[in-house]
């Protein structure tokens, strides 16, 4: 289990095709913390560790299957993409965003973004499949961050994000057309599935 409060962002610095897809990524977490087995939020998408190194800086691997790579943005990763990181959340911790599996339900594009003061605007627009459960002040993932949905209109929505987030995230760099990994809250997941149930 995730918060979406991104801690680090770290950077692609290998890809090897064998079997599955294995990553290197960088990143500023003291590796020697961080357990062969251990799960990691890589832009939303809750991944193994199956091996840690200090050269030549910190960093960690992870093996992603075929069906990670089909069902998020990580087919687009490039050596030297950055990306959102969160450890797992450990009992105790303090839950500064909202509960996120890491699994990722689907692709959404950024369709259109606007300054409102130091904050930007972004427009999303989520798989038609998806649409459904996300709602107006509710919450969502997005690339592992979390987030609250400003309005909904059809299949797009709107989402406010700091110059904090920006600073801190991945998302000073985002750009209209970049496929972001969304998931969509578990409490709306369940409330639809109660009222398919009831219709029954």
């Amino acid at each position: 289990m995730f918060t979406g409060i991104v801690t680090d962002i770290g950077e692609v610095i290998a890809l090897e095709k064998k079997g599955d897809l294995r990553a290197r990524i960088a990143t500023a977490y003291p590796v020697d913390g961080i357990d062969i087995g251990a799960s990691i939020a890589c832009d939303g998408c809750c991944l193994t560790v199956v091996a840690t190194g200090e050269e030549p800086r910190g960093w960690f691997d992870v093996d992603i299957s075929a069906e990670s790579v089909a069902k998020t943005n990580i087919g687009a990763w490039t050596v030297g993409h950055r990306i959102n990181l969160e450890r797992a959340l450990k009992v105790g911790d303090e839950l500064g965003g909202h509960i996120v599996s890491g699994h990722v339900d689907g692709v959404a594009e950024i369709v259109a973004m606007r300054d409102e003061g130091d904050s930007t605007r972004f427009t999303f627009r989520a798989p038609e499949a998806l649409a459904g459960f996300i709602a107006p002040k509710g919450s969502v993932a997005l690339n592992g961050t979390s987030l609250t949905v400003n309005e909904v209109d059809g299949a797009e929505f709107g989402v406010n994000i700091i110059p904090h987030t920006k600073e801190v995230t991945t998302w000073g760099r985002a750009k209209v057309g970049d496929r972001i990994n969304l998931e969509i809250d578990t409490l709306a997941r369940y409330v639809a599935r109660l009222r398919d149930w009831s219709a029954r």
